[in-house]
C-alpha cells in the first residue's frame, strides 16, 4: 500500500468488488488521483503536496498490483470492470464534478470512465498512458503470458525485489529517468510478492487484457464534452507521442501538451511541472 505520509491520512472504503485504501489531504474541489499496474498512490507523493492547499486531493491504491487489500475472489477485472471500481469509488465518497488525474493504466481506466461513467467527472487529465495498440506496452507484453503460467508472476514479483531488475526495460527501467527511490520501490513491490490474494488480483487482471478495451475506450471520449488536458512526457519510451495528440484530438474540449525531461511516470520525473500544469488547467 502506499506509504507517503504527503498524500495524508491513509482511510479505507467499502464499494462492491472490496475494500479501498487511499490516502486524502487538502481541502475544497476534489482531485483523484489515478495510477497504473505496479505502482500505487505513492506516485503522486510530490504532485498532491502542490495542489492540498486548493483542492482535496485523494490518492487511492487501486488494485492493479501494488496494492495491500485484495478484492473479492469473483471480482472481474477487465478494463471496463476497473472503471466500474473507479466509478464505484467516487460514488462512496459521494464525490461530484471530480477532476481525474491519471497516468499509465489509470490513464486507460480513466478514458472508459469519461466515455461511459461519467456522471460525477467535471474535468480530465491524461498523462502518458495506455490507448489504443499499447495496452500493456510492448516491453511488459510478457506478463500477459505469465500470468497463465502457475507461480510466474510470484517469480518475477521475487527478481524485481532485486535494484539491478527493477531499473531493465521490462520492469521499470524506462518509466523513469531516475532510479525511485528503495522504500517507494518496496511500496510498489512487497505485496504481490507475499500476498496471494494480490498475485490473484493482478494474474486476473492481466488475463483481461485487451485493445478492443482501449479502441472502444479511446472512441468514447467523443462523448466527454467537458474540459480535458493531454500532458504527454517529451521523452517517453512506451507510449508514443502521437498517441496523446490522438486522444486530445477526440476530446471534443481537449488541448495537448509536453512536458519536458520525463518519461511516462511524470509524477516521478516531473512532478511540480505537473503539478503546476494542473493548477493551471482547473483554474482555468
Amino acid at each position: 500500500m502506499s506509504i507517503s505520509e504527503e498524500l495524508g491520512e491513509l482511510r479505507t472504503v467499502r464499494i462492491p468488488a472490496g475494500t479501498i485504501e487511499y490516502r486524502e489531504r487538502g481541502s475544497g474541489p476534489p482531485i483523484v488521483f489515478v495510477h497504473g499496474v505496479g505502482v500505487n498512490g505513492d506516485l503522486w507523493r510530490w504532485v498532491v503536496p502542490e495542489l492540498a492547499d486548493r483542492h482535496r486531493c485523494i490518492a487511492p491504491d487501486l488494485p492493479l498490483g501494488a496494492h495491500a487489500q485484495p478484492l473479492r475472489e469473483d471480482a472481474e477485472m477487465s478494463l471496463p470492470e476497473l472503471a466500474r471500481i473507479l466509478a464505484d469509488f467516487l460514488a462512496a465518497l459521494n464525490l461530484h464534478d471530480v477532476a481525474i488525474v491519471a497516468n499509465d493504466t489509470g490513464g486507460a481506466i480513466a478514458q472508459w470512465l469519461a466515455g461511459h461513467r461519467a456522471e460525477r467527472v467535471g474535468a480530465l487529465v491524461l498523462t502518458s498512458c495506455d490507448a489504443f495498440d499499447r495496452f500493456p506496452p510492448r516491453p511488459q507484453r510478457y506478463l500477459k503470458l505469465a500470468a497463465r503460467v502457475p507461480g510466474a508472476l510470484w517469480l518475477i514479483a521475487a527478481a524485481v525485489q532485486f535494484r539491478w531488475v527493477q531499473r531493465l526495460r521490462i520492469a521499470y527501467g524506462w518509466a523513469t529517468y531516475d532510479p525511485i527511490e528503495p522504500e517507494i520501490m518496496r511500496s510498489y513491490t512487497e505485496n504481490v510478492l507475499r500476498n496471494r490474494g494480490v498475485r490473484r488480483d493482478l494474474a486476473r487482471l492481466l488475463r483481461a487484457v485487451d485493445t478492443r478495451y482501449t479502441f472502444e475506450a479511446a472512441n468514447a471520449l467523443r462523448r466527454f464534452d467537458k474540459p480535458a488536458l493531454v500532458a504527454w512526457a517529451a521523452g517517453d519510451k512506451l507510449f508514443p507521442i502521437e498517441h496523446g495528440r490522438q486522444l486530445a484530438a477526440m476530446l471534443p474540449r481537449g488541448r495537448f501538451t509536453q512536458i519536458p525531461d520525463s518519461r511516462t511516470f511524470i509524477p516521478e520525473d516531473e512532478p511540480e511541472r505537473l503539478a503546476a500544469l494542473v493548477r493551471g488547467f482547473l483554474s482555468a
